[in-house]
């Protein structure tokens, strides 16, 4: 049950300034206006009377004259106060004609969206990102219709049936314009920290370069990418979730080049990986955490060629590796973890070659190796933790050749090594070998 002598609720969609109702206001004001012209009347007449005690009396004209200089004076109040009000309703008008101005923006755009020209669809990218700008109220709406245009079924193939004409430029053209939106976070125009959702899009190509991942949660989850270029280089990620998460590379290539990592997460958690390239080359990391744990590598590569680590997390835990390759050549490891922990490798290479240890921990713990190569070759461990324990080595090859040690821990505590397995040792003694 409403209150009767609270203001009227504000309620969505409305710019009526939030006032009493007139019912009260109305005798609420006239019985205040009676009682203080009351209370003037008497109060002056008393205090002039008083003033004048041994002089000649005050006359009733004298106290009329007083009464209505004030009454006056609380008239010219009331009627500022009217003003006010007037003003008040005539900005809530206002505020409704500009509400439907933009809503009436809002449904062209989304009707030049589904149109059948591309030319004609276009347009209607830009329109819609202008009313974002416009229209901080339902900036995330917007945003939400341009990725939801992203999740639209595509077809890339021109000789499939359901192929569009210009469809790629479109779509091309929104990753681009939100891609322009995520450059600054302190623009007032920005979608830094805005819900982003791509969920089981298909991606072959898109610039996503540069942009800055502070907040919200941004999903790629269940996406495909079959080709093109798609680009993240020189992007921050410093906080908020951005979700790879059951995706599918199949070709293509996806840049994560010179990235900067201080905070959040970035998943890639049971993807597929049978084909394409993932480029985190030259990328800083200082924080947050990345993970592919629980993925699957039949073809394809996965580089962090040139990082730098000193903090954060890597996770590459219970995956499977039968082909492709995860470079990590030429890294420097100060802090941090980098883990395959529980992972299966049955023919895929994962190179750690001339990198650098003075920190951190590099986990193989609880794996198993038929087939495929890790390599440290010609590194330099001066206190890193590198730790196979406790693995099982039925084939494949573990290579520390050309290495140098000066500090640190290399662990195979309750590893199981056979004859087929091959271990280069470089500057480590070996353990021997388990038969069976």
């Amino acid at each position: 049950m409403t209150n009767p002598l609270q203001p009227r609720p504000k309620q969505d969609g409305r710019h009526t300034p939030n006032l009493w109702p007139v019912w009260l206001v109305a005798p609420g004001a006239l019985f205040t206006v009676g009682a203080a012209a009351f209370g003037l009347y008497h109060g002056a007449e008393l205090l002039l009377s008083s003033e004048a005690t041994g002089k000649k009396p005050v006359g009733v004209q004298d106290v009329i004259k007083t009464t209505v200089t004030v009454l006056t004076l609380i008239g010219a109040v009331l009627a500022a106060l009217y003003a006010y009000r007037k003003q008040l309703l005539d900005e809530g008008t206002s505020h409704r004609a500009d509400s439907t101005q933009l809503t009436e923006r809002y449904t062209k755009a989304a009707e030049q969206l589904g149109h059948d020209q591309a030319a004609v669809r276009l347009a209607g990218v830009y329109a819609m990102a202008r009313l974002a700008d416009d229209w901080p109220e339902q900036r995330q709406v917007c945003v939400d219709v341009l990725c939801a245009y992203l999740r639209m079924p595509y077809e890339t193939d021109p000789a499939d049936a359901g192929y569009r004409h210009g469809e790629r430029e479109v779509r091309l053209t929104i990753i681009r314009t939100i891609r322009n939106h995520l450059q600054d976070p302190t623009s007032t125009n920005t979608w830094c920290g805005r819900n982003l959702d791509f969920t089981g899009a298909t991606f072959d190509g898109g610039d996503f370069s540069g942009s800055t991942f502070s907040g919200g949660q941004v999903s790629f989850s269940h996406s495909t990418f079959s080709g093109g270029e798609v680009s993240f280089s020189g992007s921050t990620f410093s906080g908020g979730q951005v979700s790879f998460s059951h995706s599918t590379f199949s070709g293509g290539e996806v840049y994560f080049n010179s990235s900067t990592y201080s905070g959040g997460q970035v998943s890639f958690s049971h993807s597929t990986f049978s084909g394409g390239e993932v480029y985190f080359s030259g990328s800083t990391y200082s924080g947050g955490q990345v993970s592919f744990s629980g993925s699957t590598y039949s073809g394809g590569e996965i580089s962090f060629s040139r990082s730098t680590f000193s903090g954060g997390e890597v996770y590459f835990n219970s995956s499977t590796f039968s082909s492709g390759g995860v470079y990590f050549s030429g890294s420097t490891f100060s802090s941090g973890e980098v883990s395959f922990y529980n992972s299966l490798f049955s023919g895929a290479e994962v190179r750690f070659i001339s990198s650098t240890y003075i920190g951190g921990q590099i986990s193989f713990n609880g794996s198993t190796y038929t087939s495929g190569q890790v390599s440290f070759l010609d590194s330099a461990f001066s206190g890193s933790r590198v730790s196979f324990s406790p693995s099982a080595f039925f084939g494949g090859e573990v290579d520390f050749r050309g290495s140098t040690y000066t500090s640190g821990t290399v662990n195979f505590r309750d590893s199981r090594v056979q004859a087929a397995a091959t271990l280069h040792w470089g500057p480590f003694p070996p353990i021997p070998v388990n038969h069976p």
